[in-house]
């Protein structure tokens, strides 16, 4: 191979690196009307590693406002918190926060 070609892989994983610094994404879990109070905090106890003050008011959240971000973080470390949470029944996404 020539050093051109190993050049241009470096430049490119570089870019790549550099443009997704600082991108970071929100955990969203939505009301429904089938997880109980308890049921709610203790998952975000377990999954979040939330105190159980924190988790208890993220659900209030959740039950008045329809929605509430309970994490922020880069997606690579939201996705398995979101899928555990859907594993347990709770409605829960994850959105990209773009940095104005």
């Amino acid at each position: 191979m020539s050093s051109v070609f190993d050049t241009d892989i470096l430049e490119d994983t570089t870019v790549e690196t550099i443009t997704n610094v600082g991108h970071t994404s929100q955990l969203i879990v939505y009301n429904d009307d089938y997880n109980t109070f308890d049921w709610v905090i203790q998952c975000f106890m377990e999954v979040c590693s939330h105190s159980f003050e924190q988790s208890e008011q993220l659900s209030l959240l959740v039950h008045y406002k329809g929605k509430a971000t309970v994490k922020t973080d880069s997606f690579e470390v939201l996705k398995p918190m979101k899928d555990s949470l859907v594993d347990r029944g709770l409605s829960a996404v994850i959105e990209s926060v773009t940095a104005e």
